[in-house]
């Protein structure tokens, strides 16, 4: 069996490594964090995510996965590492491609003639060509000179929370440089992949990605949209959005504090850079719904001057519910924002043991029950299961503010 050498192990790079591992491969994960490495190599992991631990528990004592700082030699290499964005100044969005440059240069001394280099971390389009370029680039500048090397695009299409489930079962999209690049991709994936599996070329496949998180970005929009427009006509969004849904033909999605997550609120950003006079209606979209957390904060903030010594719990700082992935995350927006107004924020997030740095010396973590006895303005950021209890009795004598509709 070929075998496999992972960079980056975060969201998306520690699952695959590890699924592959248990299918038999040998796999080598490589992380730049000293403290991941060594975490994974004890058979424990660093990220929350069900039944992850198990699997990784297994990959490491068969002896198929392990983890490292620098890569090695290996017949098919997978770069899984962020893709994250700049802001511009007209308030768009640039890719920042560093990471995937760094990552694709640093496997230059272990490449070999007819090795696979996949790029699973979701990328701008034209993103794949830019691997090709960077590694022949570095090849050269060492004196080496490897043939027959194929280029890929594999983007995952996996959900926090139900990672494990759906790298398995939901189709996915191998888009080749080549199409003998395309089908050795396919036939990698298929050792664990249950569903189908489709063949394209690598720039159809990296927007591919890109669109299915712009097509929920948009849908989204148009409900936070209607919540705006709720607030301002005195109209109950969630029960207009329930009767408009009674129509045989509408789907109207729920409306939020906002996008977060390291998918839909920033994937939307790549196509408007690559195409900005194009894109009109992703642009707008992603302004709306980047828009909505401002939205909340003055909500809030109304409420806090009601009160002359207002205390504020914020409810969920998670991108969504049940997990503890805080990127891109619009309760941590919030939060930090209410805080730098000067207000006392007291922050309940039962998935983290810590604040993430943008929060630390500003906000105070707490559980539920000191949030619920020391506040007098609560804002539910997040509809976690660890709130399911809470009633309007609740909040008798506070103000709340839901975000999420679960406070009926």
């Amino acid at each position: 069996m070929p075998s496999l050498c992972v960079l980056g192990l975060g969201y998306i790079g520690l699952p695959t490594a590890s699924i592959f591992a248990t299918k038999g491969r040998r796999v080598l994960g490589v992380d730049v964090s000293p403290s991941v490495v060594e975490t994974i190599n004890s058979g424990r992991i660093h990220i929350q995510e069900p039944d992850l631990d198990v699997l990784v528990r297994a990959a490491v004592q068969s002896g198929n996965l392990k983890a490292a700082t620098l890569p090695a030699p290996a017949d098919v290499f997978i770069l899984a590492v962020p893709t994250p964005f700049l802001a511009s100044a007209d308030g768009a969005r640039v890719p920042d491609l560093s990471f995937v440059e760094a990552a694709t240069r640093s496997i230059a001394p272990f490449v070999a003639a007819g090795n696979l280099i996949i790029l699973e971390s979701t990328s701008p389009v034209g993103t794949t060509e830019k691997v090709k370029g960077w590694l022949e680039a570095e090849l050269a500048k060492l004196g080496r000179k490897v043939d027959g090397l194929l280029y890929a695009h594999c983007p995952e299409r996996i959900l926090p929370g139900q990672m494990l489930k759906e790298l398995v079962s939901n189709d996915r999209i191998c888009g080749g440089l080549t199409p003998v690049a395309a089908d050795q991709a396919r036939d990698l994936y298929a050792s664990f992949c249950t569903a189908q599996i489709f063949l394209t070329d690598a720039r159809t496949a990296e927007l591919a990605k890109l669109t299915e998180n712009a097509f929920r970005d948009v849908n989204i929009a148009f409900a936070n949209e209607l919540s705006l427009i709720c607030d301002k006509l005195g109209v109950d969004v969630w029960e207009l959005i329930r009767l408009a849904n009674r129509h045989p033909r509408v789907k109207i999605l729920q409306p939020g504090p906002g996008v977060g997550g390291h998918c839909i609120a920033v994937d939307p950003w790549f196509i408007v850079d690559a195409a900005p006079a194009e894109a009109r209606l992703l642009r707008t979209a992603r302004e709306v719904n980047d828009s909505k957390p401002h939205h909340v904060v003055a909500q809030v903030r109304a409420a806090a001057a009601q009160h002359a010594h207002p205390v504020v719990a914020c409810l969920g700082l998670a991108f969504k519910a049940n997990v503890d992935d805080l990127r891109e995350s619009p309760a941590v927006e919030i939060t930090a924002a209410l805080a730098a107004a000067g207000l006392p924020v007291l922050a309940v997030e039962p998935h983290v043991r810590t604040l993430p740095p943008s929060l630390v010396g500003k906000a105070k973590l707490v559980s539920i029950e000191e949030a619920m006895a020391a506040a007098n303005v609560i804002v539910l950021l997040v509809d976690h299961r660890a709130f399911g209890s809470l009633t309007l009795a609740s909040f008798a004598g506070k103000a709340l503010i839901d975000t999420r509709g679960q406070i009926r």
